[in-house]
């Protein structure tokens, strides 16, 4: 068994896999800041009340945007879980290719996304994650990351709205019963929820429309309001709220076998960063 970490800027989820199925997941919130004890407590507890013993983790998985709390998380798993830590990053040795200019800066989640994408569906995807901010991540079959785009994620853009505007309230997202608001509430929620339906659907069609190859991309959805927005978008075919975890055991696997050709794709990877540099 393993346990893997998606350590994004509101949350970080955590799974513990046995084998290839997700016994136990939980997201806890990122911006608290905490010592590698604090974790090790916090770990100690979440995998024990999953029932498991903290010994029979083999490994641990770390992908995170968050580098303060990459470290203590790291020697959290170490110390307290006894498991052996691989980071996960556009510098690991993944048979993905970072088909873009600059791959060095490419987020952990976005790597692991592709990883992921491309061995379960063995299709051209969109992976539209939910997060703080919504990524849209252009993967092919063959596991390569064309780009995407960075959008201001929905609680991200709802917390902006009652920030900045004195009278307005905070509001529970949800889906709205009708797109007219009868009430402040009702406005916000129809404002913020189907305003971002309609973005993914927009920019998933000019995503489409720009596309490479003949292949006719699978739209999927991930991330914590996956399962919410998916029935207000007319693009989102599939929804996979734990993507980025699967991803995250896969990259473990893989990196803790090793292989020459991942070795090579990281290679390439650098010398397109090399071209990227010089073209500034």
């Amino acid at each position: 068994m393993i346990i893997v970490f998606d350590v994004g800027n509101t949350e970080t989820t955590i799974g513990i896999f046995d084998g290839e199925a997700l016994r136990a997941h939980w997201r806890i919130t990122t911006g608290v800041v905490r010592t590698a004890d604090e974790y090790g407590v916090l770990l100690t507890e979440l995998v024990r009340s999953a029932e498991v013993a903290p010994a029979s983790l083999d490994g641990a998985s770390i992908g995170s945007v968050v580098p303060g709390v990459t470290g203590p998380l790291a020697e959290a798993c170490e110390r307290w879980l006894q498991a052996r830590v691989t980071q996960i990053d556009a510098r690991s040795t993944l048979p993905i290719t970072l088909d873009v200019e600059e791959p060095l800066t490419v987020g952990a989640d976005r790597i692991i996304n592709t990883l992921a994408a491309s061995r379960m569906y063995q299709s051209d995807c969109i992976v539209v994650d939910l997060g703080t901010a919504t990524t849209y991540d252009c993967i092919t079959a063959r596991g390569v990351f064309l780009g995407g785009v960075i959008a201001p994620g929905v609680t991200t853009s709802a917390d902006t709205l009652v920030r900045r505007t004195s009278k307005l309230p905070a509001t529970e997202l949800v889906p709205p019963a009708r797109t007219i608001g009868r009430r402040t509430e009702e406005c916000i929620r129809a404002g913020v929820m189907l305003g971002a339906a309609e973005s993914i659907d927009g920019l998933v069609r000019r995503i489409k429309r720009e596309w490479p190859t003949r292949s006719k991309p699978k739209v999927i959805a991930t991330g914590g309001l996956a399962e919410v927005l998916a029935p207000l978008c007319t693009e989102i075919e599939l929804v996979e709220p734990h993507l980025t975890l699967h991803g995250l055991r896969m990259a473990f696997a893989i990196v803790n076998a090793g292989g020459g050709a991942a070795a090579e794709n990281r290679a390439g990877n650098r010398r397109k960063d090399a071209k990227g540099r010089a073209r500034k």
